[in-house]
């Protein structure tokens, strides 16, 4: 049979582009990249590691997409090697919340310890480092 072997981007659906941008690329530190797909549009990414994060507009998602794209509905887990107390510092001075954690969880290699947040659009962000 065959088999997948990675993920290479997904799609978040996002009620303000601008603010989506500021928050991935300030709070973490993913790199906004402007692209231009095979049908000429103009569209914008997050670039992190060897995957990206492709972004559509709620209010004008592009071809083929989701059966009901819905912003804040994506529930999002970046593994991280920089201790989660930094992330934590730094996510008190950029202003946003920690909901919840640091706890233990189970992610998809073995155990990771978790702190969890919110995106503008209220998608559940998952920060990890593998226990």
């Amino acid at each position: 049979m065959p088999q997948v072997t990675g993920l290479d981007h997904l799609v978040l659906t996002v009620v303000d582009l601008d603010r989506t941008l500021a928050f991935y690329r300030d709070v973490l530190g993913m790199v906004p990249e402007r692209f231009q797909p095979a049908d000429g549009s103009a569209r914008w990414a997050l670039r992190f590691g060897a995957q990206k994060i492709n972004l559509h507009p709620a209010d004008g998602p592009f071809d083929p997409k989701a059966r009901v794209p819905q912003p804040g509905s994506a529930d999002l887990c970046f593994l991280t090697d920089v201790p989660l107390a930094e992330w934590q510092a730094h996510f008190i001075a950029q202003g946003v919340a920690v909901e919840e954690g640091p706890i233990a969880r189970t992610g998809a290699t073995g155990p990771i310890i978790s702190v969890y947040l919110r995106d503008p659009d209220g998608n559940l962000i998952e920060v990890s480092q593998r226990a």
